[in-house]
């Protein structure tokens, strides 16, 4: 898999920055590649964050438990897996989500998606710093749309990986799969400071959906980020504000599937 090597202009000395028309062009270079790609539009783009900014982030990952973050135990919906809020992290950490919020980040989004009016969340329903150990995994599926205390429209996901030496052999591969559900498209591995952004559209399935490998001390660490627009889109909104999980070929066949279903059911 080819990958764009590019970085955003955030810097991080004196303090953190962002040139907004930097951010702006580097957006515009990469429209052509970002609309067109299949099954959805997306792009990767490796070396995303210069190097000190990504390192710093790496080393305030927090370690241990935090006010209101989230564990995810079992079933396809999620296993192993950490959700951790930036607003009960450190101010460091604060201030770097802040920075992903602000306007030479929507500025660039816009000039990379040709979508416009992107609305940031300031409270990060859903996304933040996640974390996911050995054995876990996140079953195919397309996002909720519908953020219920914005009111607004669910329309980018922003995954930037964390974690330094992932090796191929650990798996956690971004899946991305067709509307059908019949066949994945693409398949991206977390590697440190890797970026991925794709529409979030009700078929924009993607996952992790094969159990991580790694060693014990090695974690699947990300920052996942979600714009919105105040537009509307049709379907009920009882559907809309929910993540509808999607079973491949061989799931279909899979106790592991169904037994995971009914213990999404009871939780």
């Amino acid at each position: 898999m080819q990958a764009n090597t590019q970085t955003l202009p955030i810097t991080l000395t004196p303090e953190l920055d962002f040139d907004q028309n930097a951010a702006s062009a580097f957006g515009e270079s990469l429209t052509s590649e970002y609309t067109q790609a299949t099954p959805f539009p997306h792009i990767v783009i490796d070396n995303f964050l210069q190097a000190d900014v990504i390192a710093s982030i790496r080393e305030h990952f927090p370690v241990e438990p935090t006010n209101n973050e989230q564990i995810y135990e079992r079933g396809y919906k999620g296993q192993l897996k950490r959700q951790i809020s930036p607003n009960a992290c450190s101010p460091y950490l604060k201030n770097v989500f802040n920075t992903f919020n602000s306007a030479p980040m929507l500025e660039f989004l816009e000039k990379l998606t040709g979508i416009q009016g992107l609305i940031p969340d300031p409270y990060f329903a859903g996304g933040g710093l996640h974390e996911t150990k050995t054995g876990g995994f996140l079953g195919v599926h397309s996002d909720f749309r519908l953020n219920k205390k914005l009111n607004v429209e669910r329309r980018l996901n922003v995954i930037i990986y964390l974690t330094e030496d992932w090796q191929e052999a650990y798996g956690g591969n971004l899946e991305l799969w067709d509307v059908g559900m019949k066949k994945c498209l693409k398949k991206v591995l977390p590697v440190y400071n890797r970026c991925v952004i794709f529409n979030t559209d009700k078929d924009s399935n993607h996952g992790h959906p094969e159990p991580l490998t790694t060693p014990e001390h090695i974690t699947r660490r990300s920052i996942a980020l979600y714009y919105y627009t105040a537009s509307g889109v049709g379907g009920e909104p009882g559907q809309r504000n929910k993540t509808h999980y999607k079973p491949r070929p061989k799931d279909r066949w899979s106790l592991r599937y169904y037994a995971n279903k009914l213990f999404k059911k009871k939780d």
